[in-house]
C-alpha cells in the first residue's frame, strides 16, 4: 500500500472491485441478498483466490505455483513467497 496521497494508495482494492464488477456483478442478477452473498463467496473462493494469475508469482495461479518444484523456482520468488508473515515467528 502507498502512503497518504500516493497515487497507488488504493490500487489493490480498485483492481479487485473492478474485476468483481466485470466478472460477476455485470453478468448476473440476484433475486435476494442471500443469492448475491453466496455468488460472491463462490466467486472469491472458487475462482478469484485459487485461479487468477498473480504478477508476484510469475503470472501463475496460486495452484500452479504450489505445484512447482522448489529447486526449479527463482530463488528470490521462493523467498518472497515463503517469507513469514508480519508478526509471525519463523522459528515455530
Amino acid at each position: 500500500m502507498g502512503s497518504v496521497g500516493d497515487a497507488y494508495d488504493n490500487a489493490m482494492c480498485e483492481s479487485f472491485f473492478a474485476t468483481l464488477e466485470c466478472e460477476l456483478l455485470m453478468r448476473s442478477r440476484f433475486a435476494t441478498h442471500d443469492h448475491a452473498r453466496r455468488a460472491l463467496f463462490t466467486w472469491i473462493e472458487g475462482w478469484y483466490n485459487p485461479h487468477r494469475l498473480h504478477s508476484a508469482l510469475g503470472y501463475r495461479s496460486p495452484q500452479e505455483f504450489e505445484k512447482l518444484p522448489v529447486n526449479g523456482m527463482n530463488p528470490a520468488l521462493y523467498r518472497a513467497y515463503t517469507a513469514p508473515s508480519q508478526g509471525e515467528n519463523p522459528s515455530t
